[in-house]
């Protein structure tokens, strides 16, 4: 799937948006939990999922964000919510990559992200609804989503877990002023867990389910040491996302990168 008619990234799970914005300064309005964010990223170019992550310069802030997306059937222009969950043909994985340091510029324009959201690279596989069976509850993936850097563990947040938005949600609200074709891709937005007692999540190695990008992990680091400890992505760097069933099979195979200097 090199392209696709449309590609729209939503941000389901507000923790992510609570905590990313929280690193950049930002207040996040009350609206945000419940009315969603997407973006239209670029559909023209995506990654193979072995595809390098080709960078110019280590000072973009290249980050990963592993995500669940859905591809749809042709929607209708103000499709309900439970109308658009009649169109979800194939589920998948996704890494969307994102240069934090380009962002902030970016977002104070007003305009949204264009040089911070780079190709996207998808998972080998996509599989229908019904071979998810009941991990697949009509709107959200319930399984961890898992996430490795450089060979360590670094997430396994579940995807079915505090995503304030599910799909037919996300897909009604790309199609409230469009119609969507057939292959529109609609993504979940960062996977991202809350603690049990309502905190905004552990790393791995302390006992928690982690990440699904390393910005997040910035944000607890700050939070804890009054400063960032984990770099983000740097050339040599290689990443792997991939989900498994309860038996411990791989769903959709998985996406491994590896970070590169153009």
């Amino acid at each position: 799937m090199p392209r696709a008619y449309q590609w729209a990234d939503g941000s389901a799970y507000v923790n992510h948006v609570a905590l990313v914005r929280k690193a950049r300064g930002a207040e996040m309005p009350a609206s945000f939990w419940t009315d969603p964010l997407m973006y239209q990223g670029g559909s023209d170019s995506f990654l193979a999922p072995r595809d390098p992550i080709l960078m110019a310069d280590e000072a973009c802030g290249i980050d990963m964000e592993a995500e669940v997306a859905v591809v749809t059937g042709d929607v209708p222009m103000g499709a309900s919510p439970v109308e658009a969950a009649k169109f979800v043909r194939l589920i998948m994985l996704v890494n969307d990559v994102s240069l934090r340091n380009l962002m902030p510029a970016e977002l104070a324009k007003g305009f949204g992200f264009f040089h911070a959201k780079p190709s996207s690279a998808f998972s080998p596989v996509a599989a229908t609804p019904d071979e998810l069976g009941d991990a697949w509850d009509g709107g959200r993936v319930h399984l961890p989503l898992l996430v490795e850097l450089n060979g360590r563990p670094f997430g396994k947040a579940n995807a079915g877990v505090d995503m304030t938005f599910d799909f037919p949600a996300l897909i009604a609200h790309a199609a409230k002023t469009r119609p969507l074709g057939a292959g529109t891709i609609i993504g979940s937005g960062t996977v991202s867990n809350k603690d049990g007692d309502g905190g905004p999540g552990k790393p791995a190695g302390e006992g928690g389910v982690g990440y699904s990008c390393i910005a997040e992990l910035r944000v607890i680091e700050t939070i804890e040491h009054g400063a960032p400890q984990t770099p983000f992505l740097r050339f040599g760097d290689t990443l792997r996302i991939e989900m498994k069933d309860k038996s411990g099979r791989s769903v959709f195979g998985a996406i491994e990168q590896e970070v590169k200097q153009s």
